[in-house]
Parts: structure tokens; C-alpha cells; sequence
């Protein structure tokens, strides 16, 4: 067998064509080429393979065993080229905007319905990923909403709004029943921190006062061990409004520094939308 190297797009699309239509001919039909041409590809990507892929009589083509399997792959890959090509080509028709645990709070709603009155060539998509780019970093987004600053310099960002920082409590907890708590008061407790994507740490305290730390990994997580009683976590305030949980209370901290909310985007490549969502973003947390 030679080298996969020795295949192209042209080959499999080809083979697929023959399968799908039927003959020779009628492949040659749909992609447009000779059926001598049909007749050269496939035999060179049967080479190239060094496997026999179809079975020609005077009435049908058929794929072989092998046949049946390079048709499925083939598929696959085409598939996936396709894809390749909507998403380098889709940034002024698709925007996505990437959040790591809770998206823009009490404003996510009035976001994307004003966004979808005002822009709708433009399909708006909120994607969750617990990463400390919001999946700015893993392609998995256009945009970023983050509540840490970014030490990644293929990123810009810019402050957007502030948001109190609040704190979670399991629902019969003694502080449930107050309308606010003070960082000092919380320090005999055990903090639940994410320390790829949360904006809490044990900084928030003086050194000689610091709560005892527990890892989470998830804003599930997080509130399943809250709601036990077995930590407090210390949040943004848009986690209160995204993440309502029973068994769990949120209680402003009262002298803690609120939570800058940036909105992340690659440098040296921004989204056509950059701008607007800015400025929406922006007034949103300015009137709200």
C-alpha cells in the first residue's frame, strides 16, 4: 500500500459520486468531468490504496467490502471539510460568545434579544466552556465574556460592566438569613475556589486571615457541594442569576471589590462584530 499522502479530496469525492449515482456515467454527470476522467481517479485512488473499491459489471457498480468501508470514511471526511470551510468563512453571518461559568447574568436575555432585533443576519450563539479563555483560546468561540484578566497577549479585552461579588451558602446556613456578609466573618470556613475560571482566591483576605481552600472544577460542582454545607463560594453576581440552585442562597459581600467584566477577542484577528457588541455590552451594565 502507498502512502495515505497519495490521496486527495478529488479522489474521494469522485468515489462517492460513483456510489451515490450509480454508473460511471452518471458520476461523470454530476461532478462535471469526462467519464474517462471518472474512470482515471478512481484507479488511482485504488493505487494509491492498493485495495480494489468497486465492483463494475455491464449493469451496476457495487463497492466492495473495502469498498464499503473507504465510501463511509470518505463521507466523513468530506463532511469535515465542509465544515472546515463554513467555519472559516461564516465570521460575518455567526457570532459565537464564550463563557466560562455564568454568560452576562441578569443581561443575558436582553442581550440576545436585542442583538437578534437588531442584527438578525447575524445568528448569535452563547457557548459554555470552563477554560480560563472561555474557549476563545480552544476555537470554540468568537468572542469571550471573563471575569479574570487575560495574561494571554494574542487576546485584547476591555472592561464592559462591574458586578457585585457575592457570596454562596447552603440554605440553612446561619448567614442565610442576613441581607449581607463581610469577608471577615467567613474566614473560620472552607472557600470552594476553580482556579482555572473562578474570580474567587483566597486573596480576597488579608494573609494572616484566610479561609481554608478546596478545589472544584465546575460551577455544578461547586453549588453540589455548597448546597451540602460544606463550603461557601464567593462569585460574580450574574452566577446568582444564572444559576438559581435550591438548597442554595446568595448574600452580597459587603466589602469585597466588585468583579470587572471584560470581553475578550483574538488581536490579531476580531470578529466583524467586535464593536457593536461592545458598545451593547456597555450600555447594559450601564443602565441595568
Amino acid at each position: 500500500m502507498q502512502g495515505g499522502h497519495d490521496i486527495d479530496l478529488r479522489q474521494l469525492r469522485c468515489l462517492v459520486a460513483i456510489v451515490d449515482e450509480g454508473t460511471f456515467t452518471d458520476a461523470a454527470i454530476a461532478l462535471g468531468v469526462s467519464q474517462a476522467a471518472v474512470s482515471r481517479t478512481l484507479a488511482s485512488l485504488e493505487r494509491a490504496l492498493g485495495v480494489r473499491l468497486l465492483r463494475r459489471t455491464s449493469r451496476e457498480v457495487t463497492p466492495t467490502a473495502a469498498g464499503v468501508r473507504v465510501v463511509a470514511q470518505a463521507r466523513r471526511v468530506l463532511a469535515d471539510v465542509s465544515g472546515l470551510v463554513r467555519e472559516a468563512t461564516s465570521g460575518h453571518t455567526r457570532l459565537r460568545v464564550g463563557y466560562a461559568w455564568s454568560a452576562l447574568g441578569r443581561h443575558t436575555v436582553a442581550f440576545q434579544r436585542r442583538w437578534s432585533a437588531a442584527h438578525g443576519d447575524t445568528d448569535l450563539y452563547l457557548v459554555r466552556v470552563n477554560s480560563p479563555s472561555a474557549g476563545l483560546a480552544e476555537g470554540a468561540c468568537d468572542l469571550a465574556v471573563v471575569r479574570r484578566p487575560q495574561d494571554d497577549r494574542r487576546f485584547d479585552t476591555a472592561i464592559v460592566g462591574l458586578e457585585r461579588r457575592m457570596c454562596a451558602l447552603a440554605a440553612d446556613d446561619r448567614f442565610a438569613r442576613r441581607r449581607s456578609v463581610r469577608l471577615a466573618e467567613l474566614t473560620d470556613r472552607v472557600l470552594l475556589v476553580d482556579r482555572r475560571t473562578g474570580t474567587a482566591t483566597p486573596e480576597l483576605w488579608p494573609p494572616d486571615a484566610r479561609p481554608a481552600v478546596e478545589e472544584t472544577h465546575d460551577v455544578d460542582d461547586w453549588l453540589t457541594v455548597i448546597a451540602a454545607g460544606r463550603g461557601f463560594g464567593v462569585t460574580a453576581e450574574a452566577t446568582a442569576y444564572q444559576y438559581p440552585r435550591p438548597g442554595v442562597v446568595y448574600r452580597p459581600v459587603r466589602d469585597a471589590e466588585p468583579v470587572a467584566v471584560r470581553l475578550a477577542w483574538w488581536r490579531d484577528d476580531p470578529h466583524p462584530a467586535l464593536q457593536t457588541v461592545l458598545e451593547l455590552l456597555t450600555e447594559l451594565y450601564r443602565t441595568g
